[in-house]
């Protein structure tokens, strides 16, 4: 349902690329786009010096548009020590409000693990230090993931699981940290019958959902450039995993990631 070129439905896209510059140069028509389909607030992603000072000017513009920042896994090794300081001071600023998206990928053999755990550990004492919830990015590496999180990050601390592909018994340790798991388009894939499932089994005050705008695009544009308009799609997905209306599941992960992202808006 549209109310002046509008969805009434909110979602919150809690894990977008805005500054990515396949999105960038077009940023006025996706955005436009993302609000008419009811996607009323994004977290952008911010992994290098570019991406972050774009994502200032985007979050100047645009109230609907907050900032997280961190080196992923796949460029600490090149760039880790020369952003770090960048971002740590952006995050003691309160220009950020989140950390990430930083953790371990070891799908990727030729990634130095031990420069991996080494920046995960640093991210995660600045969340601690400037009270932010962290994101993490983890594949095929959970149970070190884990590890160093129940050794290096305070119980219960908030923490969000993005782009989760994992099983059903890394979703319930997860879960019993007290942190949220957000879904992204690749729940939509046909041969992702496995995640629906654990989507199923998520609680709703623990979940979250995404479009990690560029990439990985839902199943009807599958192939295209991921945008936050595709979200519902999303939601859909899920809602039907979990049997629920599919404004159930957008309130619920819309109120999720904003107590996690936008406190003040609470």
């Amino acid at each position: 349902m549209l109310e002046n070129g509008r969805s009434l439905m909110q979602y919150f896209d809690s894990h977008a690329h805005l500054s990515d510059p396949q999105i960038l140069p077009q940023i006025e028509g996706v955005l436009q786009r993302s609000f008419a389909a009811g996607v009323s607030r994004i977290l952008n992603i911010c992994t290098d010096q570019d991406t972050f000072q774009a994502g200032q000017v985007l979050q100047e513009r645009f109230q609907e548009v907050r900032l997280a920042a961190a080196t992923t896994p796949h460029d600490v090794a090149r760039e880790g020590k020369e952003l770090f300081p960048l971002f740590a001071k952006a995050a003691h600023g309160k220009q950020l409000v989140a950390i990430g998206e930083t953790g371990l990928d070891y799908y990727y053999k030729e990634l130095d693990r031990n420069i991996q755990k080494e920046f995960l550990k640093r991210y995660l004492h600045l969340a601690l230090e400037t009270t932010l919830p962290v994101i993490f990015h983890c594949r095929e590496a959970f149970d070190d993931l884990f590890r160093i999180a129940d050794a290096e990050y305070a119980k219960r601390s908030p923490a969000v699981v993005h782009c989760f592909t994992g099983g059903e018994s890394e979703a319930r340790e997860v879960l019993s940290r007290g942190w949220h798991i957000s879904f992204s388009g690749i729940v939509t894939f046909k041969k992702s019958e496995a995640l629906r499932a654990v989507a199923a089994l998520v609680p709703l005050d623990h979940l979250l959902i995404e479009t990690d705008t560029p990439y990985l695009a839902p199943q009807s544009h599958r192939g295209q450039p991921n945008e936050p308009s595709y979200l519902p799609e999303i939601a859909q997905c899920i809602a039907a995993a979990k049997q629920l209306p599919m404004e159930e599941v957008a309130t619920a992960t819309y109120n999720n990631a904003l107590r996690l992202f936008f406190p003040d808006s609470v």
